[in-house]
């Protein structure tokens, strides 16, 4: 025991080093080894407070005042989103400010006070027609009005923006307006020399703050968008309303058919389009990927930057940050003294990535010092007979079904959950949670109605410890329900997730870092996000357990028994298949005719209707698993059952799902 918790605290103090090492140097590289100053501050509007992340490098003072520029995120992203374009604006020379969106992050203020109506376009704004029944009527859940009005617009016509049921779109800026107006006020701030730039979600942000202060004496001089959508004239009253210089970034792999004209690949034929000739001020013969035209004099300056990325990687590609550093350097004055190709932001991201890692993997070792604690050493009990492990070929048969089932329910009930499913969104408000939701819900009742299949069937064979084979109960009591087990597995598992929140409230509070890789994964809570953690872990702790004892426990083989790190990548690997495989079928499905050139592989097969969000979440979520099958893994042949494995990945994709995204 002593020797156990000597080793325990060992790894405990290497990895608590490798952290805070890791955020030092992130911090470093984002304040310029201190030339540029991070803050981060609140906004009080009558629909809540808004938060930000501002960067303002020395050079920018009272005296001699910087460029602004104002960034906003996607959807489900927050105002680290934007980092790597404020860490490169701020080191030459700009101030910076990084805008958490209605719904996003620490805001207050909820998606719906986006406002939205009941109706909706199938084609690019302006050139809809209820004739052609392209301008069509909507209903539903709240937030399915409010997602399907996202490319809607509250600068466009009343036609657009106002409904028979006295619904109005209200600010499609998501609280920009208010960041810019804070902005371009700051005493330090050139006010003739302010820009803005948005992605995804953020993009539509960025066209509704500029025309918001189009004609004022503080309208942006340049408009970066990444990954965004255009529509006509006609759609607006452009007389009055005019957008100067703007950059459009497209991702040639944009999983997101709205961005692309409704199109389902980026090609020259979609840079020769109507739409796409009119933004650039040409011919379809003298269209051409990355050229500049009219003039950054008058505002008439266009551009269309193809970079070689996805959707969710533009934020951070070199080329696309090289490209909108030129503009704004031509339109802002940003200092040229850095080439648009010196940039370090990406490497800030890699560091806090390592941190996230070291301090996921530092929560095993906090469970390994739990362990040597008297009332939690009774946790970890040897595992179940080796009689009912399952030999290669039910195993197989087992995989592919676990496989086959996850890939065939995920597009389509994790869509249903994100926008119709009706569930009381007084209560349940996370948007993406809701996809997860419903799919979890359905895998929890196929998991149950097998497991009590498969309990009946050996309870018939005379099997005296079935419970303790499902990883349900320890050796103690292998034929009942482990509920002592459980509980304390539960409190054990509560005692490593507030080590780590505390370890992230420190590098927040120091550092102004939590824990991701460039998207949110792990932020600590306000009131509302964690009663949103709370409605949600209910569903999640008992889909992992679930998934776990079919996993972890009733489909052990050899490997399971076998001691060190070959038993261990010997069992891995078989439970890492069950977990992921289903969601990386459908990752090679969406991205194999995509990448061909062809298609995304879920507008192919299922319809645009099951693409976008919940497919480009694929690279995020099949890495996730990854990370959460290990921990599954070690846990369960350290404690003999499920609970400590499951509890603890439930609890860690609760809180990605609640810490900053997208909330009603």
């Amino acid at each position: 025991m002593k020797k156990n918790r000597t080793k325990a605290i060992i790894a405990l103090a290497v990895f608590l080093v490798a952290i805070f090492g890791c955020m030092f140097a992130a911090d470093r590289i984002q304040t310029d080894n201190g030339s540029i100053e991070v803050t981060e501050g609140w906004i009080e509007t009558d629909v809540g407070n808004l938060f930000y992340k501002l960067y303002t490098p020395e050079s920018a003072t009272a005296e001699s005042k910087a460029p602004g520029v104002l960034l906003l995120h996607g959807y489900q992203n927050d105002h680290e989103t934007c980092a790597a374009y404020a860490v490169e604006l701020a080191r030459r020379g700009a101030v910076v400010l990084c805008l958490d969106e209605y719904g996003h992050g620490a805001t207050t203020a909820g998606l719906v006070n986006r406002g939205y109506v009941n109706h909706k376009v199938t084609v690019n704004y302006g050139e809809d027609s209820e004739a052609d029944g392209t301008f069509k009527a909507i209903g539903g859940q709240t937030r399915y009005k409010v997602m399907m009005n996202f490319s809607n617009l509250s600068f466009f016509d009343k036609h657009y923006t106002t409904d028979s049921d006295g619904n109005t779109l209200t600010d499609s800026s998501a609280g920009g307006n208010y960041a810019y107006a804070v902005l371009a006020a700051m005493d330090n701030v050139d006010s003739s020399r302010l820009a803005i730039s948005g992605h995804s979600m953020g993009t539509w942000s960025s066209w509704s703050v500029a025309a918001n202060f189009s004609g004022t004496d503080i309208e942006p001089k340049a408009v970066v968008l990444q990954c965004g959508e255009l529509f006509r004239d006609s759609a607006y009253d452009s007389e009055k309303i005019h957008f100067n210089n703007v950059l459009l970034l497209q991702a040639k792999y944009d999983e997101f058919s709205y961005f692309r004209d409704y199109k389902k690949i980026v090609d020259d034929d979609l840079l020769r389009s109507d739409l796409r000739t009119e933004f650039l001020g040409c011919t379809a013969d003298e269209a051409a990927w990355n050229t500049t035209y009219g003039s950054f004099a008058d505002g008439t300056a266009r551009r269309m930057e193809l970079l070689n990325t996805n959707h969710r990687l533009t934020t951070h590609n070199a080329h696309g940050i090289a490209a909108a550093m030129t503009w704004f350097a031509d339109t802002i004055g940003l200092d040229t003294a850095l080439a648009p190709t010196d940039q370090v932001a990406m490497t800030k991201e890699v560091l806090v990535l390592a941190a996230m890692l070291f301090a996921v993997a530092s929560l095993l070792a906090m469970m390994e010092l739990l362990l040597t604690v008297p009332f939690f050493a009774k946790i970890a009990q040897p595992l179940p007979s080796p009689n009912g492990i399952k030999s290669t070929g039910k195993w197989w048969r087992g995989a592919i079904i676990t496989m086959l089932l996850a890939a065939a329910t995920y597009p389509f009930m994790t869509q249903l959950g994100h926008g119709l499913l009706p569930l009381p969104e007084g209560i349940f408000r996370m948007t993406v949670g809701n996809g997860f939701l419903s799919w979890y819900l359905l895998l929890i009742l196929i998991m149950l109605i097998t497991s009590i299949v498969s309990y009946k069937k050996a309870k018939k064979h005379g099997a005296t410890d079935v419970w303790q084979s499902m990883g349900l109960a320890g050796a103690d009591a292998p034929g009942k329900m482990g509920w002592g087990l459980l509980g304390r597995s539960a409190l054990l598992v509560l005692c490593m997730l507030a080590y780590m929140y505390l370890l992230l409230f420190i590098c927040e509070k120091v550092f102004l870092l939590d824990f991701r890789f460039i998207w949110p994964f792990f932020k600590t809570f306000d009131a509302a996000r964690l009663g949103q953690f709370c409605v949600y872990i209910p569903v999640f702790a008992l889909f992992f357990i679930l998934n776990n004892s079919k996993i972890m426990a009733s489909s052990r083989c050899e490997a399971t028994y076998k001691p060190g790190f070959a038993g261990f990548m010997g069992c891995w690997w078989r439970n890492a298949l069950m977990m992921v495989g289903g969601v990386l079928v459908i990752a090679l499905i969406e991205y194999i005719p995509f990448f061909l050139n062809i298609a995304p592989g879920a507008d192919l097969l299922f319809g645009s209707t099951f693409g976008g969000p919940f497919m480009s979440l694929l690279i995020l979520f099949v890495p996730q698993v990854l990370v959460f099958s290990i921990i599954c893994t070690y846990t369960y042949r350290r404690t003999g059952s499920v609970y400590t494995g499951a509890l603890t990945v439930a609890s860690l994709a609760c809180w990605i799902v609640t810490g900053g995204s997208s909330m009603l």
